[in-house]
């Protein structure tokens, strides 16, 4: 029987918007299983709104994005108090600052199940200094981990080839993806006609013009330079195209060129949208989704688009190739390739019927593999099992 330490479960995330995007409902689901949940995270406007929804204790540590030496460590300190205070049976991280102060926390402290997931390497699109300085803080924060959960087969591959953890610690939970997909939100049947309208009406909807839609931040990263590029030379031969971008502008992070910004605004069939909650009204209207991103753990987007029954074009990367297969459930087009784009995107554009049982293929393959449910059950499995052997021990 497990005792009352063992049952309390701290999930770390950097800033809140992971907790509210990457993880809806696990932490409410794990409380609702017997869980004492208690969720750290900086502060941020979605910090409320997690606190609602999930119904568990949130406690603020200012951990930054960026790499701050002195405000790490300080952050490192009160995480290490925080452990110490509550004494949980199992800390969980995600993303990779709070993944690299939560670890090396929480080993300190003496916690004995530590979990790091990996949705997604930064060092994999790096070369020369920064990447061996990014490669020996994901080392660091493996070492300081009892498990290394990579949450796509590629992530794990990648991880194991690079001898980056011992295999011991390394392992995935069902099929790949951090929380699953909400197949009862993302889905056409349960679309509320009068929001679908206001999206329309957003866009300036016309039956007659074709959509691409593409969602994510609007940063280099994320393919947006070459798809602006791609799109103006396709707007010629197919001259009732749009392109839809939902997502925000990183202006400090990860600004995008000026020529790219200015293309995006001076494009009428451009549609800068901002960024939405709702991104599956933007599923139901588009024609095709478009996702041509240099990296990803295992992108929710393909998920939430299969589960929306739209056709997918997407960029060669691992993650993305873990979900779509090439001429199988979509088109997959080389990485940061302009050409391979507008190639892929034509030939999206000239084969409707083809794109639509590719598009039902990986409607099949994520009612399958990827329904919240399922993979909620799987992690909560894997915690008591660990919490057991624990216990055994």
């Amino acid at each position: 029987m497990m005792d009352h330490t063992n049952k309390k479960l701290i999930r770390i995330t950097t800033v809140p918007m992971a907790l509210r995007y990457l993880l809806p409902g696990q932490m409410r689901f794990m409380q609702e299983q017997g869980f004492e949940v208690v969720m750290i995270s900086a502060g941020g406007k979605e910090l409320n709104d997690v606190i609602a929804t999930e119904q568990c204790r949130h406690i603020t540590v200012p951990m930054t994005r960026k790499i701050t030496p002195l405000q790490d460590l300080r952050c490192l300190w009160q995480l290490i108090r925080i452990f110490k205070k509550e004494r949980p049976g199992i800390v969980h991280t995600h993303t990779p600052k709070a993944g690299l102060l939560g670890m090396l926390a929480a080993k300190v402290s003496g916690v004995k199940v530590r979990i790091h997931t990996v949705a997604g390497l930064p060092l994999m699109v790096e070369k020369g200094f920064k990447y061996q300085l990014l490669k020996n803080i994901e080392r660091l924060t493996y070492a300081a981990a009892t498990q290394v959960w990579p949450n796509s087969p590629s992530l794990l591959s990648f991880i194991k080839n690079e001898k980056l953890v011992p295999g011991k610690k390394l392992s995935m939970i069902g099929k790949g993806s951090t929380n699953g997909i909400n197949t009862q939100r993302f889905n056409r049947a349960a679309l509320d006609e009068k929001l679908l309208a206001v999206v329309k009406n957003k866009i300036g909807y016309d039956p007659q013009q074709q959509y691409l839609l593409c969602v994510g931040r609007l940063v280099a990263d994320k393919g947006i330079v070459e798809l602006v590029n791609a799109f103006a030379g396709l707007n010629k031969t197919f001259p009732s195209l749009k392109l839809i971008l939902v997502g925000e502008y990183e202006p400090t992070l990860d600004p995008l060129p000026a020529a790219t910004l200015a293309a995006i605004e001076q494009n009428k069939n451009i549609i800068a949208a901002g960024w939405s909650d709702q991104v599956e009204y933007y599923m139901a209207i588009a024609d095709h989704f478009v996702f041509p991103s240099h990296r990803e753990g295992f992108p929710n987007v393909l998920l939430q688009a299969g589960a929306m029954q739209l056709p997918v074009i997407c960029s060669a990367i691992p993650g993305n190739t873990d979900i779509v297969q090439h001429d199988q459930t979509g088109l997959v087009f080389g990485t940061g390739d302009e050409a391979a784009i507008r190639d892929a995107i034509s030939l999206a554009i000239s084969q409707p019927v083809q794109m639509k049982a590719m598009a039902e293929r990986l409607y099949e393959v994520v009612q399958t593999n990827y329904k919240r449910e399922s993979v909620w059950q799987y992690l909560l499995d894997a915690y008591h099992a660990l919490l057991n052997k624990v216990n055994r021990s």
